[in-house]
């Protein structure tokens, strides 16, 4: 398959390869291009903000949630017919499993989608010294794939300057710059970026950033360095999928906002029929589900307000004694335990589900990526079964669960998590659908039951 196509890498986080991705697809959709945009690794926020500009899913590619085969194959199906595929990197550009391995990092993703890279740097308190910092990154590894520059927060006249050190010392393009503007900035918090909801006038400042970026940045000169890409093959997923028609019930609003998109259409795939709710504003579940999913997010953000929906509460706690099958993630387990902290110190009730109280700690002690061990039998899997996911959170349950044991890639650490009992599975983990189709079959299943048992 062809397919024209282009990455955004930098050294590090917070270099604004964010911005300069959003930019550049906010370009790209003012002159009406057919777009697909991609987040490598296991991030959620930022593809929201790709999606929010282009109004169209964003997806993730991630090689240690999923295997090369099948991270190429969902790149290459979800990029099918598209003009372009613009994809955002994460973290520095080796950064992979554990700190000590490129082992999933942007630079693999690059490597397995032979795809070029536009490294953005910011060279703020660096003059010289920027051309050593990228002869490291293009000499690191021989087939770094990173084949332009482009430079954050600087004006026009140290562009200048920069562009002409670096194609000198280096040989390679500079294809533009970004100003230092406040107004371009994107504000952070805990997980990550704020949500694209929660800021002000977002979509004018995207047309503004490209109004911005069509003069600063040679965009032209880019989309022929995407276009001159060799083809890829790979074997296309089966797509004579069995359907299983049951009805799902998604939790989707500004508290329960993470989902992989891939996962959203296996579902359907499936024969799923999919209906969105929003646990903050709907005061019932919908009507005639086989399944509920509840998603990550922000729920300790709207812990008043998700408290005091009484009626959703009461709603859920009915179904689920009745056996409803929940897909529980993050933001989900909080949100069913007894009592949930708000940011700010203030203890919550929730739904009950999970007999345990979900407070917030001061730091990360249980993130990144992890292989989860299934301990026993269950609806899900078999005692001994694996399944590859990533956990990250600050806040944290007095009960985490013990169905699975969770560990650490190239790491001796481990711990008991997961709540999977009957007919609810719900922890800190975040899980791909591709890791182990087994997993979403086998919940699928579970929803197919109980549709069938309603028309007995």
């Amino acid at each position: 398959m062809k397919i024209p196509r282009i990455l955004f890498a930098a050294p590090a986080s917070g270099t604004g390869k964010t911005t300069i991705t959003c930019g550049f697809l906010a370009a790209l959709k003012k002159r009406q291009k057919n777009i697909v945009s991609f987040k490598c690794g296991p991030d959620y926020i930022d593809p929201l903000f790709h999606s929010h500009i282009l109004e169209v899913p964003c997806y993730n590619i991630d090689t240690f949630l999923t295997s090369e085969k099948c991270a190429l194959q969902l790149f290459c199906q979800n990029a099918f017919e598209k003009q372009i595929a613009v994809l955002e990197g994460v973290m520095g550009y080796y950064d992979g499993l554990a700190g000590i391995s490129t082992k999933a990092s942007t630079y693999d993703i690059a490597k397995l989608t032979k795809t070029p890279v536009i490294f953005v740097i910011q060279p703020k308190g660096m003059s010289l010294s920027v051309v050593a910092l990228l002869k490291g990154f293009l000499e690191y590894q021989k087939d770094s794939n990173i084949k332009g520059i482009l430079l954050n927060g600087v004006s026009e006249m140290l562009y200048k300057k920069y562009k002409e050190i670096i194609e000198k010392g280096l040989g390679i393009k500079v294809y533009g710059y970004l100003p230092k503007k406040q107004e371009f900035s994107l504000q952070s918090r805990h997980l990550g970026l704020v949500m694209p909801s929660e800021i002000e006038h977002l979509q004018q400042k995207m047309n503004d950033l490209a109004e911005c970026m069509e003069k600063t940045v040679n965009i032209d000169d880019i989309l022929s360095l995407a276009e001159n890409t060799e083809e890829l093959y790979f074997d296309m997923l089966n797509d004579t999928i069995e359907k299983q028609k049951c009805h799902i019930a998604i939790a989707k609003d500004n508290a329960f906002c993470f989902y992989y998109q891939d996962n959203i259409q296996y579902l359907k795939q499936k024969g799923c029929h999919i209906t969105f709710f929003s646990p903050l504003n709907d005061k019932m579940l919908p009507q005639n589900i086989d399944g509920l999913i509840l998603g990550g997010g922000y729920p300790e953000l709207y812990t008043q307000a998700l408290s005091q929906n009484t009626s959703m509460i009461k709603s859920i706690q009915c179904e689920v004694k009745k056996g409803l099958p929940v897909f529980a993630e993050c933001g989900g387990f909080l949100y069913l335990h007894e009592t949930l902290q708000s940011a700010e110190g203030k203890e919550y009730a929730m739904l009950g589900i999970i007999k345990a109280k979900a407070y917030k700690q001061e730091k990360l002690k249980q993130f990144g990526y992890i292989t989860l061990y299934a301990q026993k039998d269950t609806f899900l899997c078999k005692k001994g079964e694996q399944i590859n996911a990533h956990e990250f959170h600050y806040w944290q349950s007095t009960q985490q669960g013990n169905a699975f044991m969770a560990k650490k890639p190239l790491s001796e650490k481990s711990w008991q998590c997961i709540h999977c009992d009957n007919n609810i599975f719900a922890g800190f983990a975040h899980i791909h659908f591709y890791a182990n189709t087994n997993f979403a079959d086998n919940w699928i299943k579970k929803c197919v039951e109980r549709s069938e048992n309603k028309k007995v």
